[in-house]
């Protein structure tokens, strides 16, 4: 009996209307979709059964098997996950010699295409050369009936079997995984199937544990926003999720986090940071910017407001082994602002000369080439002596301020105003730093803008933040990056830009 478990794509896929998921030129319309029941509240994996009746080739010597698969292929089945070759059990008429395997006794037989309805219509659809080599095998024709179970449908194939026939044209099988938990966001029309859409989506996933719905919009100072487990372990969404060699440990309901911004994370660390350099993440997270940052031997001071964020952030800097490079703080992102260069002085004083003392990193090819050495006895004099230390000269200068906050981070940016100009020790600083602000920028269905006047209104609402003009602040040292759109008049934008050496020391 078939036995197949379907995996869901990780990543929000178009869903394939129903006279395109199977293209192949044997398949008659509907056969192979499953029963309809658009009654269904509560899933029945027994209801999704369906019975094909096909036709089986039983031949004497095995190898022939293989044989007319390859030079008749066009009369074989070629139904996606249905194999042309199947097994008969030792229950079924069993004909010349069968086969041993570790679960029995078993004769292979190979089906032919669904066009072929019955033996009695072998003779009319199959190639006379096709005849030829069954009849001189001594092959034998079988009624076989392939039986569909709910195991064999993809989630989008059984939702489509159960769900109002309105919903059909957007079937929400899309989702995010983080860690072992599935993320949908369901409109409102499909709130009342939510139980059932979150049990197909489970089962259908073997990685998944539990599935979530968001219940509203971030509503929470903390960016975190209401969900309703709808399917799977209810009692437990503490997650781990792997993310640029790192692993991340956090209470899902507690914190943000968006698997969607990998690369954004990803952006920023290896086309930014530079190792020795001072990154500021304003609203840190539980780290995807500071932890990879400070694996790289960049110095961070991260920060967030969330204690339950600033618990995992602390967690995550021990596990991944970052303690050295990543120092975390529990602060307003306005207060950090205004108060990082002090953190800064504070971080250099507690370090004796200012300096870091971090392990030097080793290839596996050293490791191995050394423990070769040391097994071959290598005499002390040829040996080369790597230092297992380097250190690292903390700058008086912060080279990045990071803010992913995306629905009020411009709002921030007034603090950047006289950052330095009460800070003695700033004063002879002539590297001013980079701020990398995440925004939306929302516009009306009416609007029909270009990509140029969607980035002019960012611009403009940064200058309105910090409180100066175009010829302090001009567009063109602005840097602007699309990072995702989240809805076709919401895009996310990163703008780069260094800040102004004149707002900096303002008084």
């Amino acid at each position: 009996m078939f036995q197949g478990v379907s995996i869901i794509s990780k990543v929000i896929g178009s869903l394939k209307s129903a006279n395109s998921i199977y293209k192949m030129s044997t398949l008659q319309a509907g056969k192979y979709d499953p029963p309809i029941n658009r009654n269904m509240k509560v899933l029945d994996r027994s209801f999704f059964v369906k019975k094909i009746s096909l036709c089986a080739i039983k031949f004497p010597n095995p190898r022939h098997i293989s044989e007319f698969a390859k030079q008749y292929k066009n009369f074989i089945l070629r139904v996606p996950r249905i194999p042309h070759v199947i097994k008969l059990d030792s229950s079924q008429p069993m004909g010349e010699k069968p086969l041993a395997c570790d679960n029995g006794i078993i004769t292979k037989c190979v089906l032919l295409t669904d066009t072929v309805a019955s033996p009695a219509e072998v003779s009319t659809k199959l190639s006379s050369e096709a005849l030829g080599f069954l009849k001189e095998t001594q092959a034998e024709i079988i009624p076989y009936e392939y039986v569909l179970n709910y195991d064999y449908w993809k989630a989008e194939d059984i939702l489509r079997s159960v769900l109002p026939e309105e919903f059909l044209d957007e079937i929400p099988s899309g989702f995010t995984i983080t860690g072992h938990i599935a993320h949908l966001n369901l409109r409102k029309e499909f709130k009342p199937y939510d139980s059932l859409i979150g049990q197909v989506i489970l089962d259908k996933n073997n990685k998944i544990e539990c599935v979530v719905d968001k219940v509203s919009s971030i509503a929470t100072k903390f960016r975190t926003f209401p969900m309703k487990v709808i399917a799977g372990k209810a009692d437990n969404l503490i997650v781990e999720q792997k993310e640029s060699n790192c692993v991340f440990k956090f209470d899902f309901s507690k914190v943000y986090w968006n698997s969607r911004l990998h690369t954004e994370h990803e952006r920023l660390v290896t086309q930014y940071f530079q190792p020795g350099e001072i990154v500021c993440d304003v609203f840190a997270g539980v780290g995807p910017f500071a932890v990879p940052a400070g694996k790289k031997e960049t110095i961070v001071l991260a920060n967030d407001l969330n204690p339950e964020s600033f618990k995992y952030l602390q967690e995550n800097i021990k596990n991944n082994k970052v303690g050295l490079t990543v120092t975390p703080f529990n602060l307003d992102g306005a207060q950090f602002i205004k108060e990082s260069p002090q953190l800064l002085i504070n971080l250099i004083k507690e370090h004796e000369n200012g300096e870091i003392s971090l392990p030097v990193k080793t290839s596996h090819h050293h490791r191995k080439r050394q423990k070769k050495g040391e097994s071959n006895h290598e005499p002390i004099e040829h040996k080369r002596v790597e230092p297992k230390n380097k250190v690292v000269k903390i700058p008086n200068e912060i080279s990045h301020f990071v803010m992913n906050l995306p629905d009020s981070a411009i709002d921030f940016l007034g603090n950047f105003v006289g950052l330095y100009s009460n800070v003695p020790e700033f004063q002879n600083v002539s590297k001013m730093p980079w701020i990398h602000v995440h925004c939306f920028e929302k516009y009306g269905n009416d609007e029909d803008l270009t990509m140029e006047e969607i980035q002019e209104r960012v611009y403009q609402r940064i200058l309105s933040s910090m409180k100066t003009t175009s010829s302090v602040l001009p567009i063109s040292e602005l840097s602007f990056h699309l990072v995702r759109k989240v809805s076709p008049t919401k895009p996310m934008f990163c703008v780069s830009y260094k800040l102004p050496k004149e707002l900096a020391f303002s008084h």
